[in-house]
């Protein structure tokens, strides 16, 4: 009966224990964080974290419909991630359409452009961001998931979902109030667990790509000032993996770090990512930037992406690696903000 309701036969058992785990994990880290000792908070702050990473990348996967084989399991269970990360302010279509886009266009489409909006804001207010920033707080994911929230009672066209936006709002709201009631320092750790996940969320997003930025009303087409074929794509995608010599490291990420592979084959189950990476590439594959290598650039450049015209630079050196020293990185991409 199983095998029937997952796309993959082989699927059926590391799909049901990611589902399974992140359950747990969200469930779990919220009963410790409201009920348990200071070091269970702690353990409970982690174990939230962490299932709210996973409940992301099960949304990547839902959203490409590589686990269920009807379209509305995968819808279904995609919106059940969405509520457990906090992205269920905008609608799974939304938020599938916006990826898919990512994929088709080979570009990064944004609707809302935050460094026009940071640009023609207060100074005051862009230097507070920045110094955010500054001091590794998410600023510009915040102001993003916000303006999602703000979307329909700023824009006429979105007007339709103001009742569904308030409905959210108000069910989520009363969830932290009440956890908060339980526990004044468990509503804080499950703060401290969602920007541990926009953190490693946007880590990830950072240096998958450097691909062209575009900022576009939502239907518009991007402009066809280059050839952007599958050479492009592959050339400007990079496999930035946790661990390239432990790699059940990667399943921490649910293997999303194996981008290129992904990007050849975006159906293709997280499970069997590093396989067809193996078959794809060479073992010294020129793309692979391992994150070891990228704290760095990430550290120096936590300011400057922010407002940057582009990536930044990665060049081929002479002894055909890539030197990412110059990789600013990409902020404001990530795939659980529907603009």
């Amino acid at each position: 009966m199983l095998v029937r309701l997952f796309r993959h036969a082989d699927g059926v058992l590391p799909n049901s224990a990611a589902i399974a785990y992140t359950l747990a994990g969200y469930l779990g880290g919220i009963a410790l964080l409201g009920f348990a000792a200071l070091p269970g908070k702690i353990v409970g702050t982690l174990l939230l974290a962490h299932a709210l990473i996973l409940a992301g990348y099960l949304f990547h996967e839902f959203a490409h419909h590589a686990i269920f084989q009807s379209a509305a399991a995968n819808t279904r269970w995609g919106t059940l991630m969405t509520w457990i990360n906090g992205s269920c302010y905008a609608r799974f279509a939304d938020l599938r359409r916006k990826h898919v886009r990512h994929h088709v266009d080979r570009a990064d489409v944004i609707s809302f452009d935050f460094k026009h909006f940071l640009w023609r804001s207060p100074v005051w207010f862009r230097n507070l961001v920045l110094a955010l920033e500054w001091a590794y707080i998410p600023a510009v994911e915040l102001i993003m998931h916000a303006y999602v929230m703000a979307l329909p009672f700023i824009a006429s066209e979105k007007r339709p979902q103001r009742a569904r936006v308030s409905a959210v709002i108000a069910l989520r709201v009363t969830g932290f109030a009440l956890l908060g009631w339980a526990s004044p320092i468990g509503l804080l750790g499950y703060a401290l667990a969602y920007m541990i996940m926009l953190q490693v969320l946007r880590f990830a997003d950072a240096y998958q790509h450097t691909y062209d930025a575009f900022a576009l009303l939502e239907g518009g087409d991007i402009p066809a000032d280059k050839v952007r074929d599958h050479a492009y794509e592959q050339r400007n995608t990079y496999s930035n993996l946790v661990s390239e010599g432990h790699p059940l490291l990667n399943l921490l990420l649910l293997n999303f770090s194996y981008h290129n592979a992904h990007h050849e084959r975006p159906i293709e189950p997280w499970y069997r990512l590093p396989r067809l990476h193996r078959e794809l590439f060479p073992a010294a594959f020129v793309q692979v930037l391992p994150m070891r290598k990228l704290l760095a650039a990430y550290h120096r450049y936590r300011v400057r992406r922010i407002l940057s015209d582009d990536y930044g630079e990665v060049p081929e050196t002479p002894f055909g690696r890539l030197d990412a020293s110059g990789f600013y990185g990409a902020v404001g991409v990530s795939f659980l903000t529907a603009v």
